[in-house]
């Protein structure tokens, strides 16, 4: 798993963003307001939107913005009311593909996400056609960039929260948990005083596909244009790129 060090994908996502923040922050006004609706609106009791305010703050994203949405989610404010949708296809060359998305018009978002597959020679297909080839994992990133953490210390540390892995890669540790253990490694790490850059239960591929420089760089182009799409709000793909 070293050699697909998640968190560099993440580092490029973000930097992409950068430019967009409006985009950003839509993104995650609905993944807090989905979140707030189905789990109450309290982040003491609802880990998921625990989660979720935690990634918004580690954008920038005002406190305003974050709690206008929990309000809008629990009544207390008139709003819209978002749907969550998985699309699972192909890429170009057989990549697998999941998008998970928010939206308000499942009929627009399907078209587009259509759109965008048949424009870079990747198709749709039914549910549980490729989710087959993911794991769901709960996964955690500690920044070791000035060399201060001792890696024995803080596997061990991980370990006894319950983590199953933990992968050290050029100053980064990315730890690994079950879903269930998700949230009590994570609470335990911040209790021991690290700091988390990122965290999230997700999807990992259990194989890396890869692919012609041509039908890569329809595969990108393909990612590109889904990360733009303000309905799209995580992108799994089992695509070993080339650099």
């Amino acid at each position: 798993m070293a050699g697909h060090s998640k968190w560099k994908n993440i580092q490029r996502r973000k930097n992409a963003q950068d430019a967009k923040k409006g985009k950003v922050f839509m993104r995650h006004a609905k993944e807090i307001y989905v979140a707030a609706k189905q789990g109450g609106g309290d982040p003491d009791t609802n880990p998921t939107l625990r989660t979720a305010i935690d990634k918004a703050k580690s954008d920038n994203m005002p406190n305003d913005n974050i709690n206008h949405n929990i309000k809008k989610a629990t009544g207390a404010l008139d709003g819209a009311n978002y749907e969550e949708i998985t699309y699972e296809g192909y890429g170009p060359g057989g990549v697998a593909v999941i998008i998970n998305v928010l939206t308000d018009n499942k009929n627009r978002t399907a078209s587009e996400v259509r759109h965008a597959f048949k424009k870079n020679n990747g198709n749709l297909g039914e549910n549980g056609s490729v989710s087959f080839m993911f794991d769901r994992r709960g996964y955690i990133v500690i920044l070791n960039e000035d060399g201060k953490i001792d890696e024995d210390e803080i596997t061990l540390e991980a370990l006894e929260a319950g983590a199953e892995d933990v992968v050290t890669d050029d100053g980064v540790y990315e730890i690994y948990t079950t879903p269930e253990n998700f949230q009590e490694a994570l609470d335990h790490l911040l209790d021991s005083g690290y700091t988390i850059e990122d965290s999230e239960v997700t999807l990992f591929p259990q194989t890396y596909s890869r692919l012609t420089e041509d039908d890569e760089e329809k595969m990108l182009n393909l990612i590109e244009v889904l990360e733009e799409n303000e309905d799209v709000q995580d992108i799994h793909h089992n695509l070993e790129e080339s650099s």
